[in-house]
C-alpha cells in the first residue's frame, strides 16, 4: 500500500494523446465525478510524441466514447514532459513502449515522484494487458480499448479512494 494523499493527480499516456490516453482521461474523470471527487483528484493526458500537439481526440475515439456518455472533445494533446513525473502520483502508460518511454524519461530526469506503470495494471478483467493502439483499425478496435479502459479506470478509482485522507485526517 502506497502512501496516504490528501490529494491526488493522474496521468494517463499514450503515443499520440489522439485516441487511448484521452479516452482513459474521459472515462475517468467522468468515474470521479460519480463518486464526488473532483475536487480532490486532477486528471490529464500526454503522448511520448510530438506530433499531435494542439489537436483534438480521433474522432473516431470521440464517437464511441460519447456512445457510452463520456465526452472527450473538449481535450487536446501535449507531449509528457519530465515535469510531469514530478507533479503527478500516477502516470499511467497505455502499453510498453510508452512505459519503456516514460521510464527512460525518469532515468534521465533523475528522481520521479510519480508511480509510473501500466494503466492494464489496475484492470480486473485485462490485468496487465497493454491497451492496444486502435489508430490504424476499425470501429471495434477503439470499442475493445474502451472496454479495456472502463475496467482499468474502475480499479485505479478504487485504490485512490483507499488512499484518499478523509478531511479530518482520518481514513
Amino acid at each position: 500500500m502506497h502512501e496516504p494523499l490528501d490529494t491526488c493527480a493522474v496521468l494517463f499516456v499514450c503515443l499520440g494523446n489522439i485516441c487511448r490516453s484521452p479516452t482513459a482521461h474521459g472515462v475517468f474523470r467522468a468515474h470521479v465525478a460519480q463518486a464526488g471527487l473532483t475536487g480532490r483528484i486532477s486528471i490529464d493526458s500526454a503522448g511520448t510524441g510530438d506530433w499531435h500537439i494542439g489537436k483534438p481526440p480521433d474522432a473516431r475515439a470521440t464517437a464511441v466514447a460519447a456512445q457510452r456518455g463520456t465526452e472527450i472533445g473538449d481535450l487536446r494533446a501535449r507531449q509528457v514532459t519530465p515535469a510531469d513525473l514530478q507533479r503527478f502520483d500516477y502516470v499511467l502508460a497505455m502499453d510498453d513502449a510508452n512505459l519503456g518511454a516514460l521510464e527512460q524519461m525518469a532515468s534521465r530526469a533523475g528522481q520521479a515522484n510519480a508511480r509510473i506503470s501500466l494503466f492494464g495494471d489496475f484492470s480486473a478483467r485485462f490485468h496487465g494487458e497493454p491497451v492496444p493502439d486502435p489508430y490504424f483499425g476499425g470501429e471495434r478496435g477503439f470499442e475493445q480499448v474502451l472496454d479495456m479502459i472502463e475496467d482499468a479506470a474502475a480499479g485505479l478509482l478504487d485504490e485512490i479512494r483507499a488512499r484518499l485522507q478523509t478531511p479530518s485526517g482520518g481514513r
